[in-house]
């Protein structure tokens, strides 16, 4: 049967009717392109779904993204506006809300760090974000800086769903090997196949820290690399503060150094009590007793001096992403930021240091 040109597309727009500007960034699924909608003239992202390995229609995690996505709307989640194809089988396009920043660029080139106020006000927003996902049976399972956009208005948007899941009760188990190894939940690191929205937690406390040091909290460089840094700041688990610790499975595969103190304290000496709290509750070994995102929103910490600052007062940088010709996974980004070339526009490096 031979379809009419007008129909091909099904109820699809063609790829064709937008311009690509530049290349931005790589998701797990998919590389993303800075794209003009020649209709409506709107900046858009454009996400071209990886096709490598199929052969038989869309790879199930396109499909997972797409269906999530769809159905999800919160103003810390970015929005996917529609799906666009082109001529072949393999062109594939997620049409999303564009932002100009994502953290990880912004945290490689920033001259001084975030202020403790910028922080907060970031944290909270994530949080936001991570509530809702959470409300609504979603784990997103890839949490990061570089999956974290920032829009030129201060808004924080959670993005790259490649990996996310839906869960339910009896919780199902799902492949461990999830969430970029920095940011990684130790009871993925030990093997567990229950997954549930601790593991997003643990990711969010280790961005926490990022923001508030300045550089990865814990860059490990493997798995026994990533368990030895998370000792060194947390202690040695075991079965007295973490229950059914020694049965899970990978757990004979590692010889764990004895660190037997929590030196969180010690690497936020600044840190108010209330700022350490939250960061134990999200760092806690135990993933049943992880601070909740419903909880973190409640912590003093927010509610003290200084105070978050409102996102519309949040700086405005110039335009990273725009300029990076590929994006450097997390896992290989230096574990300190520097200055570069976008220091004038920033401002000077003598300007007012944070209390950090």
């Amino acid at each position: 049967m031979k379809i009419p040109e007008e129909d091909r597309l099904g109820l699809c727009r063609s790829v064709s009717e937008f311009e690509k500007l530049n290349r931005v960034g790589e998701g797990t699924y998919g590389i993303v392109y800075r794209a003009r909608d020649m209709k409506s003239k709107e900046i858009v992202a454009l996400k071209k779904v990886r096709m490598e390995k199929e052969k038989d229609g869309l790879p199930i995690s396109g499909l997972r993204e797409i269906h999530l996505l769809i159905n999800l709307r919160h103003e810390n989640v970015v929005e996917l506006h529609e799906v666009v194809v082109g001529q072949h089988l393999d062109s594939i396009f997620l049409v999303m809300q564009y932002c100009e920043q994502d953290l990880a660029s912004l945290l490689d080139n920033m001259p001084s760090p975030f202020t403790e106020t910028q922080v907060k006000c970031l944290a909270l927003q994530m949080l936001r974000g991570l509530r809702y996902l959470h409300d609504n049976f979603v784990i997103h399972r890839d949490l990061k800086v570089s999956n974290l956009l920032l829009a030129d208005n201060g808004c924080l948007k959670i993005a790259d769903f490649g990996l996310a899941r839906r869960y339910g009760l009896p919780v199902r188990p799902m492949t461990p090997r999830v969430v970029t190894l920095w940011y990684r939940a130790p009871e993925l690191l030990f093997g567990s196949l229950e997954q549930t929205t601790a593991i997003d937690m643990w990711a969010a406390g280790c961005i926490l820290g990022e923001l508030l040091v300045n550089k990865p909290l814990m860059p490990g460089a493997s798995e026994l690399h990533q368990i030895n840094h998370i000792i060194d700041l947390l202690g040695t688990p075991n079965d007295t503060i973490w229950p059914g610790f020694s049965e899970l499975p990978m757990v004979q595969n590692f010889t764990l150094k004895k660190q037997p103190y929590n030196n969180l304290k010690a690497k936020f000496t600044w840190l108010s009590q209330s700022g350490l709290r939250l960061l134990n509750f999200l760092l806690m070994y135990n993933p049943k007793k992880r601070a909740t995102a419903e909880e973190s929103l409640e912590s003093s910490y927010f509610k003290e001096q200084p105070l978050p600052c409102d996102k519309a007062l949040m700086p405005t940088f110039p335009h990273h992403r725009n300029k990076r010709k590929s994006n450097t996974r997390p896992e290989h980004r230096p574990a300190m930021y520097g200055k570069n070339e976008f220091g004038v526009a920033f401002g000077s490096g003598d300007s007012k240091k944070s209390k950090r």
